[in-house]
């Protein structure tokens, strides 16, 4: 509550100080020149393109285009692979978040590292590491192809491996900070009633977790459909096989700009689709 004193200044009750006002940030105040003019430079460098996307888009023939045979496969096969890798990380990735939100090991922070490091690398070179691996005659394919016949490189299960390798470490980063901000005391409760530590986790910690597992898989999707560098590398570019709608719109650009335009909208709107579901996790301002 506020008082005024004697002096006519407004004095809160319960501290018996001056009442602080609450002036919001850049409220009254002029934008300096040197930051208005780089910050209106930024937002036109990263619009104008968008913009020139939309504009120059074929609307008329969108339909027609977004129909065809080699664009449906490219969707298709997209959604798909795009699916089956974030399936692959929910599966292989919470765990590994959770060992490290939740245990202590040697070179736990560079495991943590090392998970990471496909988020900055060039995704050629994931591609040209996962051929070494699980190529044909790769350290581990080798074996694959010996023992079980499986063969990885240039398939739509190679397509669906190269998407998980990128995608991944976003649903993974997502899911331990999620374990990390949750209240570890619920997990301990439970073993004190006798549930056992996978017991704990299944019925308390993921229903604590959801949110964050669904930003994660959220992330990881959008990244496996847009992926194109390690895709091509480790699968190829076979239409109907493993050309997926990156692929399709390099391809495209070359011979049919139109119908590189129109997948290119596609992608434009799953981005901005994603970026209005998380909206509420990462992209409120209090």
């Amino acid at each position: 509550m506020t008082q005024i004193d004697k002096s006519g200044a407004a004095t809160d009750s319960l501290t018996g100080g001056p009442r602080r006002r609450r002036v919001r940030a850049g409220v009254g105040r002029g934008v300096p020149l040197p930051l208005l003019v780089p910050g209106v430079v930024a937002l036109a460098f990263l619009l104008v393109p968008l913009v020139a996307l939309l504009v120059r888009a074929p609307w008329s023939s969108l339909p027609d285009l977004l129909t065809s045979t080699e664009v449906w496969q490219a969707l298709q096969l997209s959604l798909i692979s795009a699916t089956a890798a974030t399936a692959v990380s929910l599966v292989l990735g919470v765990p590994l978040a959770w060992l490290l939100a939740r245990t202590d090991f040697p070179g736990r922070g560079l495991v943590r590292s090392l998970v990471t490091l496909p988020l900055v690398l060039p995704p050629v070179v994931g591609g040209v590491a996962l051929l070494l691996a699980l190529g044909r005659y790769g350290v581990v394919g080798r074996w694959l192809d010996t023992w079980f016949g499986i063969t990885l490189p240039f398939t739509t299960a190679g397509v669906v491996v190269a998407e998980a390798f990128v995608a991944m470490p976003f649903l993974v980063i997502s899911v331990e900070g999620t374990l990390r901000a949750a209240d570890p005391r619920y997990e301990e409760a439970a073993t004190t009633l006798g549930a056992s530590r996978f017991t704990a986790f299944r019925r308390v910690t993921l229903p604590l977790i959801a949110p964050g597992i669904a930003a994660g898989a959220v992330l990881a999707w959008a990244r496996a459909l847009g992926e194109f560098g390690a895709t091509i590398t480790f699968a190829g570019n076979f239409p109907g096989r493993t050309q997926t709608m990156p692929l399709a719109v390099y391809l495209a650009l070359q011979n049919d700009p139109e119908a590189a335009i129109a997948l290119s909208l596609v992608l434009l709107a799953v981005s901005i689709a994603v970026l209005a579901g998380l909206r509420d996790r990462w992209l409120t301002t209090s």
